[in-house]
């Protein structure tokens, strides 16, 4: 009888520290980071996407997280031989809820519903490679939604394994010059759908 009981308190305590990384009170930390080069045929220089979006939750209840990512973007499309380049770089603020459901000890689905908002302008870049002042605004609102699997190592470590879900995105440029406005509406799986990432939030 001595042994079953030890045997049930330590399975309940198994219990507890998975349960625990994601109950209420409890606050997450991660982010995304990002960075790709990519050479076109007929581009003197390589295309250069990067991105760093720290992010912060709390657990409002059992499983159920809110929070927000904030941080910068920065895309750079080299020249061809057909068109010069271009230069944006956006601040960027992306607001989060997300829920978990445990599968096992170790662990847990989650899905995520987030709202990324991008504040930003861009420049052209001529043949030389020099870069023009300031063209216009750009201004993308969306919301999407994307599934995830999450593993615990430990009681305060996250690995998390996600592809990219159903979004919709609002997007518009403003011409610093002339003030006139051009919007764009787009709803549909992202073109990265399939493409996994990878990433680590601490738990605390």
């Amino acid at each position: 009888m001595k042994k079953l009981l030890l045997s049930i308190a330590a399975v309940a305590a198994l219990a507890f520290t998975t349960q625990a990384q994601t109950e209420k009170g409890n606050t997450m930390l991660g982010g995304n980071l990002s960075f790709l080069s990519t050479k076109a045929n007929g581009a003197p220089k390589s295309d250069v996407s990067f991105s760093i979006v720290p992010s912060v939750g709390y657990f409002v209840s059992n499983n159920f997280a809110i929070g927000t990512g904030v941080g910068y973007t920065y895309d750079k499309v080299a020249n061809t031989t057909v068109k010069n380049g271009s230069l944006t770089q956006a601040f960027e603020v992306a607001p989060f809820g997300r829920y978990y459901v445990a599968l096992s000890d170790q662990f847990k689905f989650f899905g995520q519903v987030a709202v990324p908002m991008q504040f930003g302008n861009y420049k052209n870049i001529d043949v030389q490679g020099n870069t023009s002042d300031k063209l216009g605004t750009t201004t993308n609102i969306g919301v999407t939604v994307a599934p995830g699997f999450a593993f615990f190592p430990t009681k305060h470590i996250g690995i998390e394994f996600s592809v990219n879900g159903l979004e919709y995105q609002h997007a518009q440029t403003k011409v610093e010059a002339t003030g006139a406005k051009a919007s764009s509406n787009s709803f549909g799986l992202d073109a990265n759908t399939f493409a996994p990432k990878l990433g680590v939030m601490f738990h605390f």
